[in-house]
């Protein structure tokens, strides 16, 4: 996902090429695996026949011109040659009576068949021979051998532990290109969790109390055109985040287009569509600080084409601000159940665990203050924020004007408003949320929301927020679900250089040795030795929400999980639930709708990384939209090996 901020050949570990040869018939590609009896061959004057395919050689030849098998015995040979031949060794009686069948292991490490030491150069593979992943080992402890000017000199290597094989028509070294990002790996070709504990190391514990202030993700989240880009670019200003001098740049701009009001929100939105189309497209990244706090905004967007890129800021929240737009006719639309974004931000911001939420009830100047409005406002929104589980005590509201400056970071100077309103002004509703966990204790996980590659060091740095543990230069990490293993060259946090990043910062990881090919947004860093599970098929726990469409089996859904996105199928629905107890209510039910609970299965066209909800939280929350809109939330509570 895009975000905006304020303020040599590398080949692939192995080879691959058009033909599964774990999928061809024994019988058809090496032969009918019968029996093999002794072959009587008419031996020519001047010529020694291969075993292997029969053709008569040449006597001075030592290897077969055809398959490469080398002759044994080898003809008398001056002490010279002696030296740069590899002596070979025959096989007891019964290997030389057996056929060659197709297996995923080679036979033995010297490759001895019928008496005769098979070797493969470089620029050469055998028709009748694969070499999988389980036969590696044995590749790299056997002794290399060399004969004339040929040598066999293949390395094996395995950083991310893909397949490799050779087999007819597999290209030379020079012409293997690196291998595209692998979507789906299996857990085979992954490294294996470690059975030890994990156990944080010093430097990962956080300083002490006091040194830093805590970091706060604030997500602006709203419905269309209700000023969420406006009053965060404002409280910047007002902070000192923005200078008078860029800020007059940004209102002559806005004027010249004829959009004078917009001034404050071109603070965050950049782009030339963004600003000639008015509205936010992607999710912008700013910081100020406060008492308590050191905040970054994360400016959703709020028209329902964009909701994409809005459940990728709102993974990353601890809190949310819901700005609401005042005016008559605004907040209807926006509370509307089939057009408006004000309930499903809510809905979206609630499954993706924000739990404390200011309501900014914005543009009060244009209603004159009233309290009749807020009140109305406040009731009906209440309720709807009490479906989606926000307890009263976690939710502030706040009148406020962004264009005025009223309530934002000092009490309102408007009469109006102070006639009837005494609370916190916005700036204090941030500083009185309460300071988030962070889970630094677990191995690292960091969802990959966007991916930069510098165009003048060409470093690929990975950009995302730290659910749990700890990075800090030198460290190694995993990508998955390709596999490839990196170092951390460098951390910036805030656009700022740092030593250490921990639970909860927003972070650009610098990586050393891992190819932009093989991480897009939607991977996920972690420790390799706890490498993150990957998925096609898991089991939800979802809540049906209001306005949706029933589901079936086989309704067609986009899945949400972290920043991934990915086409899905709904395979199976296990049963209702209660919504009070939480328990199943009944077997099997034909659809699901609105305000309805469920347990059910979902196959992906595609592999993601996922866990379940209990295990880690931020990779165990999802949402399902299906044509533009969001159907349903919920958490993973399986995830099931096909």
């Amino acid at each position: 996902m895009p975000r905006k901020v304020f303020d040599g050949v590398d080949y692939d570990d192995g080879y691959d090429d058009d033909y599964d040869y774990d999928d061809l018939d024994d019988a058809d590609y090496y032969g009918k695996a019968q029996p093999s009896e002794p072959v009587k061959e008419t031996i020519k004057r001047g010529t020694w026949s291969c075993p292997i395919c029969t053709y008569d050689n040449d006597e001075s030849m030592t290897a077969c011109d055809i398959c490469g098998v080398f002759r044994n015995p080898l003809p008398h040979m001056n002490n010279n040659h002696d030296k740069k031949t590899a002596t070979a060794k025959t096989s007891d009686s019964s290997s030389a009576k057996t056929q060659w069948s197709k297996t995923n292991n080679v036979e033995d490490n010297n490759h001895v068949k019928d008496g005769v030491l098979r070797l493969q150069a470089n620029n050469k593979a055998s028709a009748s021979s694969s070499i999988s992943k389980e036969s590696i080992p044995s590749m790299e402890s056997s002794s290399k051998l060399s004969t004339g000017n040929e040598q066999l000199g293949d390395q094996v290597s395995g950083a991310s532990s893909r397949r490799n094989r050779m087999g007819e028509g597999t290209p030379s070294v020079e012409e293997i290109r690196p291998q595209s990002h692998n979507r789906g790996m299996s857990k085979s070709d992954l490294p294996s969790k470690s059975r030890a504990p994990y156990k944080p190391e010093k430097w990962m514990l956080p300083e002490k109390e006091g040194s830093d202030l805590n970091q706060l993700n604030l997500a602006i989240v709203g419905h269309v055109d209700s000023g969420k880009s406006t009053l965060s670019g404002r409280l910047l200003h007002l902070l000192g985040r923005i200078s008078q001098k860029q800020m007059h740049k940004y209102e002559k701009e806005a004027k010249i287009q004829g959009k004078g009001s917009f001034a404050y929100a071109w603070a965050l939105d950049e782009s030339p569509e963004e600003r000639e189309r008015g509205i936010t497209m992607t999710v912008g990244v700013a910081y100020f600080d406060t008492k308590n706090y050191h905040v970054v905004v994360l400016d959703s967007p709020g028209h329902k084409d964009f909701i994409p890129n809005m459940i990728s800021g709102a993974t990353q929240a601890d809190a949310a601000i819901l700005v609401i737009d005042a005016s008559i006719g605004s907040f209807e639309a926006g509370v509307d159940p089939t057009k408006g974004q004000t309930r499903e931000h809510a809905q979206l911001i609630r499954s993706f665990g924000v739990d404390q939420l200011i309501v900014a009830i914005n543009k009060m100047d244009v209603v004159e203050y009233s309290k009749e409005r807020y009140d109305t406002i406040k009731q009906k929104l209440g309720a709807f924020l009490r479906l989606c589980g926000f307890k009263d005590l976690s939710v502030l509201w706040i009148p406020l004007s962004a264009m005025e400056n009223q309530n934002l970071v000092s009490a309102s100077s408007d009469a109006r408003l102070r006639s009837w309103y005494q609370g916190p002004h916005l700036l204090d509703a941030i500083d009185s949320l309460q300071p988030p966990t962070r889970d630094i204790s677990k191995p690292v996980v960091m969802p990959v929301c966007d991916v930069v590659k510098s165009q003048s060091t060409g470093q690929v740095s990975a950009i995302g927020k730290l659910a749990s543990g700890a990075l800090r230069s030198g460290s190694k990490v995993l990508v998955m679900p390709s596999g490839d293993v990196g170092t951390v060259r460098s951390l910036e946090r805030d656009s700022r250089p740092c030593t250490v990043a921990r639970a909860g910062d927003n972070v650009s990881v610098v990586l050393h040795g891992v190819e932009e090919t093989n991480i897009m947004s939607g991977d996920v860093l972690c420790h390799p030795e706890f490498p993150v599970p990957t998925a096609k098929h898991v089991e939800l726990k979802v809540l049906v929400l209001d306005g949706s469409a029933p589901i079936v089996i086989g309704s067609q859904l986009e899945f949400h999980v972290h920043h991934a996105k990915e086409a899905a199928r709904v395979v199976k629905i296990i049963s209702l639930l209660d919504p009070k107890t939480g328990k199943a209510s009944k077997k099997t039910p034909r659809c699901l709708v609105a305000k309805q609970s469920a347990i059910l299965e979902v196959v992906l066209n595609g592999s993601v990384c996922a866990e379940e909800y209990s295990n880690c939280k931020a990779l165990g929350r999802v949402s399902l939209r299906s044509l533009g809109r969001t159907v349903a939330v919920g958490v993973i509570t399986r995830l099931i090996e096909d």
